[in-house]
């Protein structure tokens, strides 16, 4: 194939890879290139792909391998994102119709990328281990409106036994705070209204860096300052770097939302300590209280894994037992699932998938008591919410979020969207609350 006119991307992952995605769209849009929805007439496939769970991985290959029997065309095929470094060049041994791998530190090169793979014909990988070149965060082509994602710091240094981020992204680089800065004012010119600042562990932004003088709690001030700006999230957090300057920030500052992030993962010390997580339970449970505290209105998201290696139904009980005391708003709960280049994977697999599932499903049904108990403080309440876009399945409704994160459901006109509305919360479905706007 000579020249390249259509492209279709697929993304999966977290926000971070949400926002390479739009980057590498920004990018090929810029070589002229066309975005179409339709994989099987593109001159190119792109799939930015996760490897944070074993399902993701096998998602990826599934598909790549059904496409591999049912094209018609010959497209270039790239694979992008965390596998591509994960997996490098085996992925050729794998998945042999594909063109080019290319790693997450290195998305700057994908039009050089192309250029080589249509110049010779032969299969190409690029992955780094390391981020060295600053993207065109301001030439991403963002599909939403009303709120963006930001890239703060990549990569990460804490190096949890189970986790292959730091092998997938690198070590932890912050990006300049003039640039970010620069980004977020471009961005509010043009009319969006929520910033969520990105990495694998904002909390750590600027300590790479010590010479600039600015670390997180410092770069949040400077962005509230922007005028026109509504509201700022962050994502993800490490408990050990959530520090007092930070609960202060979302304290005071009028834009940073009272939504915390704030994995604990575990609430047995010992299966803390042989997850690399470098806190104890007990200086969680301080952080905690510190934090809500000083900022009584807070909202608590976590994460939790159960099933690690040698677990024991008395450890698990102990993660039960923190769940049930922390009262968390928001809780994305997993199985264990070994990843490949972790140091976990030394340690056998010894907990059975039905034990597994079994204590996946008791956490689950902990915490949906406990969302009942949250929807239902809300009735009668009137919340602030960020209209974002038209309900899907009823038009007549529009959505959008709390400050703390609740999604909410109300009739309005698509013309408020991108504004904020004080809405009465009168009833709630599944994980929504729903009501009516004021007048």
């Amino acid at each position: 194939m000579s020249k390249l006119k259509t492209f279709f991307i697929r993304t999966y992952g977290c926000q971070m890879n949400e926002l390479d995605s739009e980057i590498m769209v920004g990018q090929l849009e810029a070589r002229g290139l066309q975005r179409v929805e339709d994989e099987f007439s593109a001159d190119l496939l792109l799939f930015n792909t996760c490897s944070i769970r074993d399902l993701a991985e096998r998602k990826v290959m599934g598909k790549l391998g059904k496409l591999g029997r049912e094209l018609q065309h010959d497209p270039i095929i790239g694979i992008t994102g965390c596998m591509a470094n994960s997996k490098k060049d085996s992925l050729f041994q794998k998945i042999p119709h594909i063109d080019f791998v290319l790693g997450t530190n290195n998305i700057h090169d994908l039009n050089h990328i192309l250029d080589e793979v249509l110049s010779t014909g032969k299969q190409v990988f690029r992955t780094d281990d390391h981020f060295h070149q600053e993207l065109n965060y301001i030439g991403a082509t963002r599909d939403d409106k009303v709120k963006a994602n930001i890239s703060i710091i990549r990569g990460c240094d804490k190096y949890c036994t189970y986790c292959v981020v730091p092998y997938t992204r690198g070590a932890e680089v912050s990006r300049h705070p003039d640039s970010i800065v620069e980004e977020c004012r471009h961005l509010v010119e043009q009319g969006y209204k929520e910033l969520l600042l990105l990495g694998q562990n904002v909390n750590s932004y600027g300590k790479d860096q010590p010479g600039w003088g600015c670390l997180f709690h410092d770069l949040l001030y400077k962005i509230d300052k922007l005028p026109g700006l509504e509201r700022i999230r962050f994502m993800t957090s490490h408990p050990v770097d959530i520090t007092r300057d930070l609960m202060l920030a979302i304290r005071d500052l009028r834009t940073l939302c009272e939504f915390v992030h704030f994995p604990f993962q575990a609430g047995s010390n010992r299966i803390l300590k042989k997850m690399h997580r470098i806190y104890t339970v007990e200086q969680y449970i301080e952080k905690v209280e510190m934090l809500r505290s000083l900022v009584p209105n807070v909202a608590l998201g976590t994460d939790i894994i159960v099933g690690f290696p040698t677990e024991t139904e008395e450890e698990f009980q102990e993660t039960y037992h923190l769940l049930e005391k922390l009262d968390f708003s928001v809780a994305f709960m997993y199985t264990y699932s070994p990843r490949k280049g972790t140091p976990a994977m030394r340690w056998k697999d010894d907990i059975s998938e039905e034990t597994k599932a079994d204590r996946l499903k008791r956490l689950t049904d902990l915490h949906e008591r406990n969302l009942v108990r949250h929807r239902q403080s809300f009735l009668g309440q009137e919340v602030e919410v960020l209209v974002e876009k038209q309900n899907f399945k009823d038009n007549a409704f529009l959505k959008g979020r709390t400050r703390c994160w609740k999604n909410v459901l109300f009739h309005g006109d698509p013309s408020l969207i991108g504004t904020l509305q004080q809405v009465v919360i009168h009833s709630y479905n599944n994980q929504t609350l729903i009501g009516e706007r004021c007048d």
